[in-house]
């Protein structure tokens, strides 16, 4: 398998607004200090550590790969939620356009906020330029530390078996590693293997 190129997806570390189920998009939240202490790669070798630019993931970036330096893409960012970033359901729940966007996000988006079309666009453009540096770079493992939002539309694009961006669950504990070919992954293939990787000292289920 010297053809291979893997590419690792994780989420950020635990944050205080996460703590809440508040919506944290491209506002930021310090991680909780139980997060910090648990991050853990057991391999932290790769080629390439590519996050995206709010200081959660950066953070997380510096403890899970304290000897390399990330480089950093405006497009991983989590959805933009507008008007109710920093909210709770709860705090929303009786909001009628809230509501209509629970029923159907893919058309409604919050107030002041993205689209899942523009999302998944931005999203799509990150996954390009991190496909065009593995490639130009001969990168055989690629390390990208994001958020829950941009890693389901990813693997509902990448993954081996599509599933829907719903149907994808993204913890804090755990990533998800892809596995191309490196003729499939230029052409823009879904990966051929994937598998979970541990992120914590002491996984989580």
């Amino acid at each position: 398998m010297d053809d291979t190129v893997a590419v690792s997806l994780f989420r950020h570390g635990l944050t205080e607004e996460n703590k809440r189920r508040a919506y944290l998009g491209w506002s930021d939240s310090p991680l909780c200090p139980e997060a910090k202490k648990e991050l853990k790669l057991e391999k932290p070798d790769f080629d390439l550590v590519i996050s995206s630019d709010l200081g959660r993931c950066l953070e997380t970036a510096d403890i899970l790969f304290p000897d390399s330096r990330a480089e950093v893409m405006k497009e991983l960012r989590e959805m933009h939620f507008g008007q109710w970033e920093g909210k709770t359901y709860g705090e929303l729940k009786d909001d009628s356009h809230y509501q209509s966007w629970l029923n159907d996000f893919l058309t409604v988006y919050p107030p002041g906020g993205e689209s899942f079309a523009q999302f998944a666009y931005r999203t799509e453009e990150g996954w390009r330029r991190i496909s065009a540096r593995i490639l130009d770079h001969d990168a055989r493992k690629t390390a990208v530390i994001t958020h829950g939002g941009v890693i389901r539309h990813l693997l509902s694009q990448l993954a081996p078996v599509k599933r829907e961006f719903w149907e994808w669950s993204i913890p804090h504990d755990r990533g998800y590693e892809l596995v191309w070919h490196k003729k499939d992954l230029r052409r823009g293939e879904r990966c051929i293997l994937l598998r979970e990787v541990p992120l914590m000292a002491n996984p989580i289920g």
